[in-house]
């Protein structure tokens, strides 16, 4: 199980991988993420919610999922949040070869491309699975491998929200990139926990921005 805080030792292994932006600003920035959708209804709850605060995101969509919903995909799009890779059908790094996954990958980059040209290619791997073979290949095809460094366990069943949201409070720092999923399987918490975030670091001063 990931902790809620990248442990800096696992940073530091693998640092060829953006996992915070600590260094890039010096303001009160957040960088929110979101993996998994497009998903009618969970992906257009979290864009109501963002469009409350002015707040950009960066989602890592997966293809199947775009060519499904391709009407959220735009809305994503029309409100000016970022775009990411998450393969195309989810596939786990650790249970793919490397043709197989690496064919995943530019089939969802087909997916994006049908709709929008990215200024950068973003990929996060699903379920957060590193082999480096596969992902050096894709740092060589021009994708930033983007990992987190607060991990808002939204998909658990069990998640006791207000604890949760005490985590991400405390372990988040300006810079801090955080991930959230615009799942069916997250929806039971993030309906609670994005309000409540959102909510919570609005009021002490920071803004929510995209990675590009």
């Amino acid at each position: 199980m990931f902790p809620t805080k990248t442990p800096y030792p696992i940073k530091s292994i693998f640092r060829h991988y953006t996992w915070d932006l600590y260094d890039t600003t010096e303001s009160k920035k957040l960088y929110l993420t979101f993996d998994d959708g497009p998903i009618p209804e969970v992906t257009e709850f979290v864009l109501a919610q963002l469009a409350l605060y002015d707040a950009k995101a960066t989602f890592f969509c997966i293809g199947n999922n775009i060519e499904k919903h391709p009407e959220i995909f735009q809305k994503i799009i029309a409100h000016g949040h970022a775009i990411g890779n998450h393969t195309m059908q989810h596939l786990s790094a650790w249970k793919s070869s490397k043709t197989a996954y690496i064919a995943d990958v530019l089939a969802c980059e087909k997916s994006i491309a049908h709709h929008i040209q990215s200024k950068k290619k973003l990929f996060r791997p699903p379920y957060g699975h590193v082999s480096q073979s596969k992902l050096k290949r894709l740092q060589h095809m021009g994708y930033e491998i983007i990992m987190w460094d607060v991990l808002a366990k939204d998909w658990l069943q069990t998640l006791d929200v207000n604890h949760q949201l005490q985590l991400i409070q405390s372990k988040s720092r300006p810079g801090s990139i955080l991930v959230f999923h615009d799942s069916i399987k997250a929806s039971k918490n993030i309906y609670e926990l994005l309000p409540k975030t959102l909510a919570y670091f609005s009021s002490t001063g920071y803004t929510f921005d995209t990675i590009r």
